[in-house]
């Protein structure tokens, strides 16, 4: 995949602070940096839906804190990406950084059309690669959840739900979600 956005030289998380209005919609993946595209109602229902089933949950329960796009996630200096909805623990939170400097705890992405590949693959293996514990991928299109579980250093598929039926997490034991209360029309 080629990026959406051609500057030279080797772009970083630095030179982004330093270069960049800081509205850009962009992730920088290997020193690359890709356009975001911008997000349909199916993709903001979907997000709104799990983000407060997954904020009431949480806060419930004292386990952390979850937030929604856009927030950068800086997992290297040449990697910084914006999940949907990511979910850091209590644990591991730092009340000091301005934003998010390691991998979280469990981090949604919701595909859009132009975002399939980096979505499903690139992204995928990024927080594979970093550590994020569960991953979790919407598709509206399809109305499907599939919930990845890192297990070894690789991400396994947990649970799937598609159109109706719960999808788990096994992060944070005893959330679960109706696809069809994620997906509602």
């Amino acid at each position: 995949m080629t990026p959406t956005l051609t500057q030279e030289g080797i772009w970083t998380h630095t030179r982004m602070i330093d270069e960049l209005p800081p509205e850009s919609r962009v992730e920088l993946i290997d020193n690359e940096l890709y356009h975001m595209p911008m997000p349909t109602l199916q993709h903001q229902d979907a997000s709104v839906n799990l983000h407060f089933a997954m904020l009431t949950f949480v806060r419930q329960h004292q386990l952390g804190r979850v937030y929604a796009a856009p927030l950068p996630t800086i997992l290297a200096e040449n990697v910084v990406v914006e999940p949907d909805i990511l979910f850091i623990s209590k644990e591991r939170f730092d009340f000091s950084k301005k934003y998010v400097y390691e991998a979280p705890d469990l981090v949604v992405e919701i595909i859009s059309p132009s975002s399939v590949v980096r979505d499903s693959v690139i992204k995928k293996d990024l927080y594979e690669a970093h550590g994020v514990r569960e991953y979790w991928l919407l598709d509206p299109a399809n109305r499907a959840i599939e919930v990845f579980v890192l297990e070894a250093n690789r991400y396994r598929l947990d649970n799937y739900a598609q159109e109706k039926g719960p999808a788990r997490s096994v992060v944070l034991p005893g959330f679960e979600v109706q696809a069809e209360a994620i997906f509602e029309s």
